[in-house]
C-alpha cells in the first residue's frame, strides 16, 4: 500500500508508466527497502535492478525472484508489484531467522514489463535473456519520440552493468492470477506449468480525409468505417479455439481525429494468444486473410505489421514440481494452471529453470484500478515462494511458520 501511493489514481489504482518520474520514485522506494534488508543493489544498462543476498558459496549461480513495478495507465496495486515485494518479504524473513542459503539469492525489478509506454513488452527481461539486443531496446521510443536511453538517464537508472550474460540458478515469479479461476474455485495458490503463446500486430487502415459535410456517404473513403468492420471480424478469431484462444484489439489511434473530418487513417493493435503453436499459427493466418479481404475495397488499404512474437512456453518441470511439493507440504489448496498473460518469467525461462506461483485476485480483474487481492492469499503465495527458494538454494524448508 505504501508503494501504491506513488502514481495513485482517483479510483484506487496506479499509473506508474515505465521510466517516468513516478517510476523513479517507485524504484527509489523499493530499492531503499531492499538496502534496508541488507541486500547489495546493482543496476544494468537497461535499468534492471538486482538486489543480492550472499550465500555460503557465492560462486554458485543465484536463485532469483522478482517481477516489475511499472504499471498500465489505469493499472492496479498488485500486478508485478506483488512479485517484487514478496521477494523482499522472503529476504526479510531469512534475515530475521538468521538463515543463510548455500547459493546467493537475488530480487530483481525488471524494466518496462508492461509495454504501455515502450515496445517491446517485457523489455528488461527480454534483453537480459538475449531475445533482442540492448541497443535496440535503448533506441525504442514512446509516442512522444522520447527514447528509453534518454528516459533512463533522466531518472538516474542508466546503470553500467552489462545486460545479461550471466547464469541464473533458478527463477521464481509470484504473481496475481489476473484471471478468475482461482477465486472461482476457492483456491489460494496456482502452480503455473507454462504460458500461452503471444503474437502482437499493428494494423494500419488508410483511406482519405475529407470534409464531413459536403462529402456524400457513397463517395467516402472512410478508414474508420473499414476499421470497425475489420475489428468486428477479428474479434471472432478465438471462438473456434476455446478454451485457450484469445484475441484483443486494445489500442486505437484515429487520424486526424477531428469532429468534422472523415478519418483518413486508423491504427490499431491486435493481440493473439493460444497454448498450441499450430493453433496460434492458424489464428495468424486468419488475421492475414481478414486484412486482405477488407483491404480489397476500392480506395482503402490495410497493412498488417508484426510487432512481437512469443511462442508458447512450458516452465521447468523440476521447479514446477518443487512449487507443487512446497504447496502440499504447507497444506495449501492449489491447482495446476497455465498463464494467459505474458510475464518476465516467460523470457527468463529461455535461459534458466523457471516457475511461477499464482494467487487469486478479486473478481479475476487486473490491468484495472480496482485490482485487489486478499492478504491471506498474498501470504500463502509468499510462503510457497519462500520454501521453494530455500529448497532450491540449498536448504530444505524449515517450518511451515516461516
Amino acid at each position: 500500500m505504501d508503494l501504491a501511493r506513488i502514481g495513485a489514481t482517483p479510483k484506487g489504482g496506479n499509473c506508474r508508466l515505465a521510466l517516468t518520474e513516478e517510476d523513479r520514485q517507485g524504484r527509489d522506494l523499493v530499492s531503499g527497502w531492499l538496502r534496508d534488508a541488507g541486500l547489495e543493489i546493482r543496476v544494468d544498462q537497461l535499468g534492471n535492478i538486482f538486489a543480492r543476498r550472499p550465500g555460503r558459496n557465492n560462486t554458485l549461480p543465484p536463485v532469483v525472484t522478482g517481477s516489475h513495478i511499472d504499471t498500465q495507465p489505469t493499472g492496479g496495486r498488485f500486478d508485478g508489484n506483488y512479485g517484487v515485494l514478496a521477494g523482499l518479504e522472503v529476504m526479510r524473513v531469512l534475515d530475521e531467522q538468521n538463515i543463510t542459503t548455500d547459493a546467493p539469492l537475488e530480487v530483481v525489478i525488471w524494466t518496462n514489463e508492461e509495454g504501455s509506454r515502450f515496445v517491446p513488452v517485457m523489455m528488461g527481461s527480454g534483453a537480459f535473456a538475449g531475445m533482442f539486443s540492448t541497443e535496440s531496446a535503448l533506441a525504442a521510443r514512446d509516442h512522444d519520440g522520447i527514447s528509453v536511453a534518454d528516459s533512463l538517464a533522466r531518472i538516474g537508472y542508466d546503470g553500467d552493468m552489462p545486460v545479461g550474460g550471466r547464469q541464473l540458478g533458478a527463477y521464481f515469479e509470484a504473481h496475481i492470477e489476473q484471471g478468475p479461476v482461482l477465486e472461482q474455485e476457492g483456491l489460494p495458490v496456482g502452480v503455473v506449468t507454462g504460458s500461452l503463446g503471444l503474437s502482437w500486430f499493428d494494423v494500419v487502415v488508410t483511406g482519405q480525409e475529407a470534409h464531413a459535410g459536403p462529402t456524400p456517404m457513397e463517395y467516402r473513403r472512410d478508414a474508420l468505417q473499414t476499421a470497425c468492420a475489420l475489428v468486428g471480424d477479428i474479434l471472432t478469431l478465438a471462438r473456434p479455439h476455446a478454451p485457450h484462444g484469445r484475441v484483443t484489439c486494445g489500442e486505437f489511434r484515429v487520424f486526424p481525429n477531428s469532429r468534422n473530418v472523415i478519418p483518413g487513417r486508423v491504427n490499431f493493435s491486435v493481440d493473439l494468444r493460444h497454448l498450441e503453436p499450430a493453433v496460434l499459427t492458424q489464428m495468424e493466418q486468419r488475421l492475414q486473410e481478414l486484412c486482405e479481404k477488407h483491404g480489397g475495397q476500392t480506395g482503402i488499404e490495410v497493412q498488417l505489421i508484426e510487432v512481437q512474437r512469443i511462442p508458447p512456453t512450458p516452465f521447468a518441470q523440476e521447479l514446477v514440481e518443487r512449487v507443487r511439493t512446497c504447496t502440499q507440504a504447507l497444506g495449501i489448496p492449489h491447482r495446476d494452471m497455465v498463464t494467459g498473460a505474458g510475464h518476465d518469467a516467460v523470457y527468463i525461462s529461455r535461459i534458466a529453470p523457471t516457475a511461477m506461483i499464482f494467487v487469486p485476485c478479486v473478481d479475476g480483474i487486473s490491468h484495472n484500478e480496482c485490482e485487489d487481492a486478499k492478504p491471506e492469499d498474498l501470504e500463502a503465495g509468499a510462503n510457497v515462494l519462500l520454501h521453494a527458494m530455500l529448497h532450491t538454494a540449498g536448504i530444505s524448508p524449515v517450518t511451515d511458520t516461516l
